[in-house]
């Protein structure tokens, strides 16, 4: 039988290498993972101002239709002033999504659904109801457009 007569220090560098090795690459992968984290942060915020400014686009769109509508009827009546009262709080609310930031939106939409969350839960009710009856609609004018262009012919035209 053989003894092995190395000392066991030998041994000790090869494990302090492999700790250090896997450190290291517990290193790097926290680091690849930060620069995912950061990446995909970033990628969400340019998403969320596309969004946001696209939703004002279309908020300020629907004030001047209404503005549009409001000069169309007869001057001083009911429906022109609440018209225009609708409007002009739409263009101020588009301007305001243009002008803050998300995070600043996102907190002063948390406030006011604590301070009143049945006109909360009421207002976000009908945008929900808004939003469905604009999807239907525009659904409706894609389906008619489309059987509009495949109209079927019949008959011999020879």
């Amino acid at each position: 039988m053989s003894i092995d007569n190395k000392p066991k220090t030998d041994q000790q560098p090869l494990s302090d290498q492999a700790r250090q090795q896997a450190k290291d690459l517990a290193s790097q992968a926290k680091t690849a993972t930060d620069n995912l984290a950061q990446d995909a942060a970033s990628v969400a915020t340019e998403q969320a101002q596309a969004a946001k400014s696209s939703v004002a686009d279309e908020v300020s769109s629907v004030a001047s239709a209404l503005r549009t509508a409001a000069e169309e009827m007869r001057s001083g009546s009911p429906q022109e002033r609440t018209f225009g009262q609708i409007a002009e709080g739409l263009a101020d609310a588009s301007d305001a999504m243009r002008e803050k930031d998300l995070s600043t939106m996102v907190h002063d939409v948390s406030a006011f659904a604590r301070k009143n969350p049945l006109v909360f839960l009421g207002g976000a009710a009908l945008v929900g109801f808004a939003a469905t009856r604009f999807a239907k609609a525009s659904n409706d004018t894609a389906a008619q457009s489309s059987r509009a262009q495949h109209v079927p012919t019949t008959g011999d035209f020879s």
